[in-house]
């Protein structure tokens, strides 16, 4: 099996009864997607710039592709959005993941050795923007090799997690599992980390968000409103409280530096850590803290359906 069957039932409404530490309630997984400087670029020999951007999904792009006004918001975000979103972090003592594609580290180290001597995970996000989905098994293995041999070069840390960027294949899981990583989270579907079993081998997956991630702001219909975004994060993190009284929840927060590090929308995210630090039950640490706890819990105790 490569872990990509796909799962309707899961847990069938019984979640495991795995505490989290200090009794919480609620796993809380703040993650900052690093990916300014391995986006599509006409300098880094590709066909056109990407043309994802502040005013919208698809700015038009000069003749020769390169659009030099979308460029400049991923320029936006490591410049000054990442140093933002990592001085909020530090102000409230929160451990963060970041999902770093392994260019941009390449193209901006400060930014890996920062976050490392804060405390924060380095997580794969992949080498660049890269569709996973048009390699064949060995050129998928290749290119997530060199992320993680790229990442532990300019970090000093071999990453342990993976979010494979634009496209799981049938070949990602094994690969994954084949590089010693202990988790991916190239799913969407639960609000707490489940096991799949990928060539008999037993693979965490902690799932990430669509809803309570940034990218909501370029979206349509999406958030407009600052406001609007931290109110949705906090009525999540209530529901989720409320409902993990007899089981546990996992709730993941994923950010951007050109989006979320501008100064409207940071302070958004800065309202919703002061509202998550002040509610009891609630355990804010890195993915891989997470998936460590989950492993060693499970091991003591039925974590759901066998895998």
């Amino acid at each position: 099996m490569t872990g990509n069957e796909r799962d309707y039932v899961g847990y069938a409404g019984v979640i495991p009864d795995i505490q989290w530490p200090n009794g919480g309630r609620v796993a809380l997984s703040i993650v900052v997607n690093y990916e300014e400087g391995a986006e599509h670029g006409v300098d880094f020999g590709d066909q056109a710039d990407e043309t994802v951007a502040e005013f919208g999904y698809g700015m038009l792009a000069a003749p020769d592709g390169s659009n030099r006004a979308a460029v400049s918001f991923f320029e936006y975000g490591s410049r000054a959005g990442i140093w933002r979103l990592l001085r909020i972090l530090a102000r409230y003592e929160v451990k963060a993941t970041l999902f770093a594609c392994a260019v941009a580290v390449e193209r901006n180290p400060a930014v890996g050795k920062a976050a490392l001597a804060s405390g924060h995970e380095i997580c794969c996000h992949g080498y660049r923007w890269e569709n996973h989905f048009s390699f064949d098994a060995g050129e998928e293995r290749t290119r997530i090799r060199a992320a993680l041999d790229s990442l532990e070069r300019t970090t000093g840390v071999r990453p342990v997690g993976i979010f494979v960027n634009k496209g799981v294949t049938q070949n990602t899981r094994r690969i994954i599992v084949d590089e010693g990583l202990i988790y991916d989270s190239n799913s969407y579907g639960d609000d707490v980390p489940f096991f799949v079993t990928v060539g008999g081998v037993r693979h965490l997956v902690l799932p990430y968000a669509a809803d309570t991630n940034d990218t909501r702001y370029w979206t349509s219909p999406g958030i407009s409103s600052s406001r609007d975004y931290g109110e949705y994060l906090c009525d999540t993190l209530d529901v989720l409280i409320e409902e993990a009284v007899d089981s546990p929840r996992m709730m993941t927060v994923g950010l951007h530096a050109r989006i979320s590090g501008r100064p409207g929308r940071a302070a958004a995210f800065e309202r919703f850590i002061k509202h998550a630090k002040a509610k009891n039950g609630v355990w804010i640490a890195r993915r891989d803290e997470i998936a460590r706890w989950w492993i060693q819990a499970a091991g003591t105790q039925s974590a759901g359906p066998p895998a």
